[in-house]
């Protein structure tokens, strides 16, 4: 306290407060605040024509979602107690939605720069939460071989997490080491090594479908930042030695050989009896019934008879195939164009941009995306075995779209100041 405001009474000490002085230097202390944050701050333009498309994917998503869903949800059938409502898958997804976008719109205002320095710490954080999901999982009833969730405050995948993150660290890295990468292999060994690591701790907690995505990210990543060639063959070649290796000893039948079993009796057209017809092949064929059954116009929204109990769990990995019943090949082919679009814009956003992080960060989440809708699309149409991979924008699951929007806030976030060097507008958010 100093001594011109010892011995003053409370009124004139409120009093002293309120003077124009101090009102003047408030005012004035709080715009140097906000100049202090103002580096962290991304202006301009974010590029329309990707904000659009997203939006269109992320409704017709919902729309589909619910339309899937409460049949289910109503009979409170599923891993998920209902408690009877219709409703019930509409309202998460609709609060995870919420939610995303709202993180979509705070990250897309975040100068990337600063998302680049913190990618250090995020790769080791992630790295120990997904240790810390292996020793203390939350186990879900229905589901107690899958180690994939965690509960601190709310239950969440950290594998979903894990993807962007690898994303980020790796376009951080190897714009950093972009000469030496180019020069010295053994860089590229450490990204397929660090690669590595994420794939096995996913794969220990039983979720393959990720361990493909992680690992197909890394590889494409890797390739992108301009990784040593030979070295981006020998690590495929090695994984899919691995692979080899893991059906001779019959590590691969403990995760999916009986759906790799079921995959190749389809697509060789061989008999199945009929405890497989009601067993592992069941979902695949119920998908394959939807499908066809929608014909070129489908059977009109909400008009579905494959969600009334013959897939289980429509709302989540098949969904694609309920889209496909009620919007036919027609809905389907819309819905494949959009995702094709969004990708393509994305990377044109990306060969657009100055920086080499932002590039690579834009094209490796753009990949990410495509990647995930196309083995979806492939599972539900028997063309490739059941992975257990959701549709992006379509799928229910909390740690997914949250995931999913704060990617699509990162790439609103490196097109703002670029849509006016490429054909597309951009609009302020």
């Amino acid at each position: 306290m100093t001594n011109q405001t010892q011995g003053l009474t409370l009124k004139e000490k409120i009093f002293n407060f309120f003077t124009w002085r101090n009102i003047k230097e408030t005012f004035f202390s709080f715009f140097k605040w906000r100049g202090s944050i103002d580096k962290y701050i991304m202006r301009g333009p974010i590029d329309l024509t990707f904000f659009i498309i997203m939006m269109v994917l992320l409704c017709v998503g919902l729309v589909t979602t619910f339309s899937a869903s409460y049949v289910a949800a109503k009979a409170n059938i599923g891993s998920v107690d209902t408690d009877g409502d219709a409703y019930y898958y509409l309202k998460s997804q609709l609060l995870y939605i919420v939610v995303g976008l709202v993180l979509m719109y705070v990250i897309s205002k975040i100068k990337l720069d600063f998302v680049e320095q913190a990618a250090n710490l995020a790769v080791v954080l992630i790295i120990l939460l997904l240790i810390y999901t292996l020793i203390n999982p939350a186990i879900i009833p229905g589901k107690e071989s899958y180690r994939r969730w965690v509960e601190i405050i709310i239950r969440f995948q950290p594998s979903e997490f894990a993807k962007i993150i690898l994303i980020v660290f790796l376009a951080a890295s190897m714009k950093k080491n972009q000469k030496r990468l180019a020069e010295d292999w053994k860089l590229s060994v450490y990204y397929i090594l660090l690669v590595g690591v994420f794939c096995v701790l996913i794969l220990a907690e039983n979720h393959l479908s990720a361990t493909i995505l992680v690992f197909a990210i890394g590889m494409i990543m890797i390739f992108l930042g301009g990784g040593k060639l030979a070295v981006f063959g020998v690590g495929s070649l090695g994984a899919g030695a691995l692979l080899l290796v893991a059906w001779a000893t019959g590590l691969l039948q403990k995760y999916m050989g009986d759906r790799i079993d079921m995959w190749l009796k389809l697509l060789f057209n061989e008999q199945l009896t009929a405890a497989e017809k009601q067993g592992d092949a069941w979902q695949i064929l119920q998908s394959l019934y939807a499908i066809g059954s929608g014909g070129v116009f489908g059977v009109g929204l909400g008009q579905s008879r494959q969600k009334h109990l013959y897939i289980p769990e429509p709302q989540n990995d098949f969904v694609f195939s309920i889209a496909c019943e009620e919007y036919g090949y027609i809905g389907a082919i819309i819905i494949m164009v959009l995702f094709m679009v969004l990708v393509v814009r994305g990377f044109l956003l990306a060969i657009n941009m100055k920086d080499k992080f932002s590039s690579l960060l834009v094209m490796g989440i753009c990949f990410h995306v495509g990647l995930q809708a196309a083995l979806n699309m492939a599972v539900v149409s028997g063309t490739v075995p059941n992975t257990g991979i959701g549709l992006p924008f379509f799928s229910a699951g909390g740690s997914a779209m949250v995931t999913l929007l704060a990617e699509m806030g990162l790439v609103l976030s490196a097109s703002r100041g670029v849509t006016k060097s490429i054909k597309g507008s951009g609009k302020r958010l």
